[in-house]
């Protein structure tokens, strides 16, 4: 894969019009976007059409969970629409994830399924306050190991897990990381971060960036220094 086929700009705005705005502003520069529960819930399918017939790959960032059944047929209304990569929790365990797994498979073959892990926003005091006694790396590490044997594509995580995925899970599962910030970005409310260039070197496959690109005073300036960041780890 090259650089523009490994950045994945979210599209984390309250209406259409401003991603419309930042689509044409990249149209040149960026071929993948992620659509999440912000803009879905107001636009539905008509969004993520729009972006397909623009030529984009669109990465659905529902995040589902439910018992297995719901969720299997949670992809099957999806399916119509074609989206390049879907999501779910893998907290939703082995049997609901192999369902999803198979039902995405039959539905929706070329798509890629991926599972949720530990989301960036969590520490290790975090995951203790809601019964989870490991630190991220260490369920991170139980999670992929449940999402691979499920038979799903690959799990998203924080860079700083991308490598230990990778030696678990395999070359061919891929890692799909937000928590994407340049040395001169502003962290948020995301506790591990890594810069572009390293997360490609730790084993990161696709980067999810959203506010270092969307909130920058020139996006456009923004997203070509992360692909080019990109390009430079990849070479």
């Amino acid at each position: 894969m090259n650089a523009k086929e490994r950045l994945i700009v979210s599209l984390d705005f309250p209406d259409i019009q401003k991603a419309q705005s930042l689509r044409d502003l990249l149209k040149d520069d960026v071929l993948f976007y992620k659509i999440g529960l912000q803009m879905f819930l107001r636009y539905g399918f008509q969004i993520v059409n729009e972006w397909k017939n623009f030529g984009k790959k669109v990465f659905l960032d529902l995040k589902l969970s439910d018992i297995p059944n719901t969720v299997s047929s949670a992809i099957r209304t999806l399916s119509v629409l074609e989206v390049d990569m879907i999501n779910m929790h893998a907290l939703s365990g082995y049997d609901c994830m192999r369902m999803a797994a198979e039902t995405a498979k039959e539905v929706i073959p070329e798509s890629k399924l991926i599972a949720v892990t530990v989301l960036t926003s969590f520490t290790d005091k975090g995951l203790q306050e809601i019964g989870i006694p490991h630190s991220p790396a260490g369920e991170v590490k139980t999670l992929c190991k449940i999402a691979k044997k499920a038979g799903l594509s690959g799990v998203v995580s924080s860079p700083w897990e991308a490598n230990s995925v990778k030696n678990i899970c395999g070359e061919d599962f891929i890692t799909v990381c937000p928590g994407i910030r340049r040395s001169t970005d502003a962290i948020g409310d995301q506790a591990r971060i890594m810069t572009p260039s390293k997360a490609i070197k730790n084993g990161a496959d696709y980067l999810v960036v959203g506010r270092p690109i969307i909130k920058a005073s020139d996006p456009k300036e923004a997203a070509i220094s992360i692909l080019k960041e990109i390009e430079n780890a990849i070479q």
